[in-house]
């Protein structure tokens, strides 16, 4: 799920001797990261001496309670340690994800129409397919509603896979994931917002739409400060969680109203900074002979505005999207997959996906949603990419063959945050037993899925990189 920059691939992996402040700009790093933090959480549900303490931790309420003797007030409603990961954290790697949408939409991977057909077909496929072999194993059941769990691809580990193939992967190809991946996520925020919903109450809906278009008239007006679009965001985040939306669109939505253009062009720039940087000569020179260490008073009110003006010569969402990304995935996706990765597993058979659980009602949940990952995705990748390549409305990547293609697409089956994030929000309908047992289902095909896929794709790749490298 998460996008890292195209030139991070170009390091190689020569220099394994990692210090801790390099580990974080690996590409790969996330990927190991959020992979630990699965292992921990499995431990931590299902030791003895922590699985208690565990789960305990998880539902302690955060909710604050007001009252006397006429009315009581609880703020906000139900919120436990749970709910405060998803439902708050994660809109803050919605957010960002929406900033990476937004840019590579106006000036990156999807910025044409070339660039974005193929990739966005693709994606489509990608989600369509998977959908469609989990329904065949879930159709008039209970369990339908899950349909949406396989169709996301998490980038993270995909990203981190590839990095570890290192040139055996085109770079075609490695584009060709990414703008994948930005599609896919888009597609699937969709999903939760128009599929993964509680009732709408529309008057709050209607005013957060409001204040949103009070936004966007400040964007379009040229208001630059940060403040005016982060306060009004917690105020629709508020709306969302009680309108019925889910909350974590809120984020998304407003990082598509933060402003991409900067406060200061290039011009008053170099203005600025050549001013500044006159003054601090000057003033060194005024100071010498006092014996004043740098920066003096003067210098240090120089320097002040340098940077206020440098900052600023960079967009907003820019600068969000730099400072976020590694809270996001060093802290707040490492604390998602601590929090919903920790499956209870009461025996070894319920590894058993291929069954279905002693539920009345139900379907084959786990078979649905491995296949999905497993064959679904790439499958559909394929499918829909030779389609649009064929009708001419697509270009194959550049040193691609279709073999390769597909041992890529196999990688587009690792589904691990979004797919556990639709997993958590499926089965609502259903008593509290049935649901967590069929999300607790979910949440280990997702692993197995993801596991299986990343291994099939890597070995392809291998393969069908040594046979055409014997053939050149």
């Amino acid at each position: 799920m998460r996008l890292i920059p195209l030139y991070t691939w170009t390091k190689g992996l020569h220099n394994m001797k990692l210090s801790r402040k390099n580990f974080m700009n690996q590409p790969w790093a996330g990927g190991v990261t959020l992979l630990v933090c699965v292992i921990v959480a499995m431990l931590l549900a299902n030791l003895p001496f922590t699985s208690h303490l565990y789960h305990e931790f998880l539902e302690t309420s955060l909710s604050m309670t007001i009252s006397n003797e006429s009315f009581t007030l609880v703020f906000p409603q139900d919120m436990t340690v749970e709910k405060f990961i998803n439902d708050i954290l994660m809109v803050v790697f919605f957010f960002t994800v929406g900033l990476e949408i937004k840019r590579e939409v106006i000036c990156g991977e999807l910025s044409s129409v070339k660039k974005a057909l193929l990739p966005v077909i693709a994606a489509a496929g990608g989600m369509a397919v998977p959908a469609l072999f989990y329904l065949l194993f879930n159709v008039g059941t209970t369990t339908l509603g899950g349909w949406g769990i396989p169709t996301a691809t998490d980038i993270a580990f995909a990203v981190g896979i590839m990095s570890i193939l290192g040139n055996k992967v085109p770079i075609s190809l490695k584009i060709f994931l990414t703008a994948l991946a930005i599609a896919d996520d888009l597609g699937a925020i969709l999903v939760v917002a128009f599929f993964y919903g509680g009732d709408i109450d529309f008057i709050l809906l209607g005013i957060a739409i409001l204040l949103l278009i009070v936004i966007g008239i400040m964007n379009w007006a040229g208001e630059k400060r940060m403040m005016f679009y982060l306060i009004p965001a917690i105020v629709v985040w508020f709306l969302f969680y009680y309108s019925g939306i889910h909350s974590t669109m809120s984020g998304v939505v407003m990082a598509f109203m933060i402003p991409m253009n900067a406060r200061f062009n290039r011009s008053y720039l170099n203005r600025s900074n050549h001013k500044y940087l006159t003054r601090l000569a000057r003033y060194d020179d005024d100071e010498l002979e006092e014996g004043v260490p740098f920066p003096n008073g003067p210098q240090r009110h120089c320097l002040r505005r340098m940077s206020y003006i440098t900052n600023n010569s960079i967009g907003m969402s820019y600068r969000l999207e730099h400072a976020l990304n590694p809270w996001v995935n060093f802290l707040i996706m490492p604390i998602f997959a601590l929090a919903n990765a920790g499956v209870v597993i009461p025996d070894i058979s319920f590894f058993n996906i291929f069954q279905t659980l002693p539920l009345e009602g139900v379907g084959y949940v786990g078979l649905g949603i491995f296949l999905g990952l497993l064959l679904g995705k790439p499958i559909g990748i394929t499918l829909a990419s030779f389609i649009a390549i064929k009708c001419k409305v697509g270009a194959m990547p550049e040193g691609a063959s279709w073999k390769m293609l597909f041992a890529v697409a196999c990688l587009g089956g690792i589904g691990f945050t979004m797919a556990i994030f639709v997993d958590t929000l499926s089965f609502g309908e259903l008593d509290p037993h049935t649901t967590e047992m069929l999300r607790s289902s979910g949440k280990i095909a997702v692993l197995l899925g993801s596991l299986c896929a990343g291994i099939l794709g890597s070995v392809l790749i291998t393969l069908f990189h040594k046979m055409e490298s014997s053939k050149a």
